[in-house]
């Protein structure tokens, strides 16, 4: 015979649940139900201890603690040894630790709202956000301290007393900021004593993005020497259909007969055809170099992604067919054995910029020549492409890069040295320019090509 009990719950989403247990002997049943008791008080008193602790942890400061601790010895202190003044100092100290808790009170009573002036800014310039704080509680706010986290930072300021219904509005100004995309948020409110002995605090969901945007220059549209625009120049390539006319060709099974030259059909007596040469539609690449080895520093990457950038704006606003290529990361027990790139999108500009936002120097991916290669292969009708890298790519993997191309592709390798002087050199069929500021860059472009 089993003797047992069943016990139901309901939970949150209105369901039943149960538990069951059984005895399986009479004479234990006692015996039973007290180890069973005891184990489920020891899981309860657990449970409670730990949410004591934590709530411990996150209430008392340092400060507060040594108060607690001066108030437990000398109360203790002076009731066992009769120290008079061991006494009032413990009865003193847990004075100030209850005089302090009211202040902890109504965390929750504030609504906060967070609103950036502009959700993009330029590296290096200030961004101001506006914080509205609202009392939603039906009794006074006693003064508080609000903090916005910004990045791996924080920005705090005090709110005033604030009546029921009442409201505080605050523009911040955020310090200056390097490219990236930077998270604005949450906001914060904290609760504390004017001693700082205890400390509440409730995050809110608000979050931002702040995209900070890479510097960049104006870049001539036409580059004498360098980036010329080439729409319209006849290739190499044969075609059956375009504009640049090449020869005359017997016909082929599979031409167009609109294509069918009548008059060297009449003189022949064979069937001839139109043959073309494939003009060149300027379809540019853009290549970057992400890997940490290749830069001599954080400001040299930095420069190299405001001379992508200007690049690729350039082009955007000229209407180019555009490709942004930049490294991928890869991770390190594959590496070598797979290779992987990823695109910018080039849309429009503030689409390229904010792409450039979110590029970082990666420690595992694959070396610059292999990030041309694989740009190339993923787009076989180059027809300009520039490589921007550090001053740690030396000139022999520069013209390794350059081979991936098309032979008839115009290819620049634009070299980011702060170190350098601004030159450009001449290299069989590659260019080389060489950066130090990027105010050098539209310069460079604009005089082309000296030697």
């Amino acid at each position: 015979m089993t003797l047992g009990d069943t016990r139901l719950t309901r939970t949150g989403a209105g369901h039943l649940t149960g538990e069951r247990t059984e005895v399986t002997e009479q004479r234990d049943r006692a015996l039973v139900g007290a180890a069973v008791w005891v184990s489920r008080a020891g899981t309860a008193t657990r449970a409670g201890l730990r949410a004591v602790v934590a709530w411990c942890r996150a209430t008392v400061r340092p400060a507060g603690a040594l108060v607690l601790v001066a108030a437990t010895v000398g109360l203790a202190a002076g009731a066992v040894f009769g120290w008079v003044e061991a006494l009032v100092a413990g009865i003193a100290a847990l004075a100030m630790l209850l005089l302090g808790v009211p202040f902890l009170f109504h965390v929750r009573s504030y609504r906060v709202s967070l609103a950036l002036g502009h959700q993009r800014v330029v590296a290096g310039s200030s961004a101001a956000a506006t914080v509205v704080v609202r009392n939603i509680g039906t009794r006074i706010a006693l003064p508080g301290r609000i903090d916005v986290a910004v990045g791996a930072g924080l920005v705090e300021f005090g709110v005033p007393l604030l009546r029921a219904g009442a409201e505080s509005v605050r523009t911040l100004e955020l310090p200056p900021q390097r490219r990236g995309i930077v998270r604005i948020g949450p906001v914060t409110t904290v609760r504390s004593d004017p001693l700082g002995m205890l400390h509440r605090e409730h995050a809110f969901d608000d979050v931002h993005d702040l995209y900070v945007h890479p510097r960049t220059v104006a870049v001539p549209s036409s580059s004498a020497g360098l980036i010329r625009d080439l729409d319209g120049s006849p290739t190499r390539r044969l075609v059956d259909a375009d504009m640049s006319f090449h020869a005359i060709r017997e016909y082929a099974p599979g031409d167009a007969r609109r294509q069918i030259h009548w008059k060297s059909t009449a003189k022949t007596g064979r069937l001839m055809v139109r043959q073309y040469e494939e003009s060149r539609r300027s379809r540019m690449a853009v290549v970057l170099g992400l890997a940490e080895a290749e830069y001599a520093s954080a400001d040299e990457f930095e420069l190299a992604i405001s001379v992508a950038a200007s690049l690729t704006l350039r082009a955007v606003h000229d209407a180019r067919d555009l490709d942004i290529v930049v490294g991928a990361e890869i991770p390190r027990v594959v590496r070598g054995r797979l290779r992987a790139i990823r695109h910018i999108s080039a849309t429009a500009p503030r689409v390229v910029l904010d792409g450039f936002s979110g590029v970082e120097r990666l420690a595992n991916t694959m070396s610059f020549a292999d990030v041309c290669r694989l740009a190339a292969e993923a787009n076989e009708r180059l027809s300009i492409a520039v490589m921007v890298a550090g001053s740690q790519v030396g000139l022999a993997a520069l013209r390794q890069a350059a081979l991936a191309f098309p032979a008839d592709a115009v290819v620049i390798a634009v070299v980011c040295d702060q170190r350098a002087h601004p030159r450009t050199r001449i290299v069989g069929p590659l260019t080389v320019v060489t950066v130090g500021v990027l105010e050098d860059l539209a310069g460079l472009l604009l005089r082309g090509a000296t030697g």
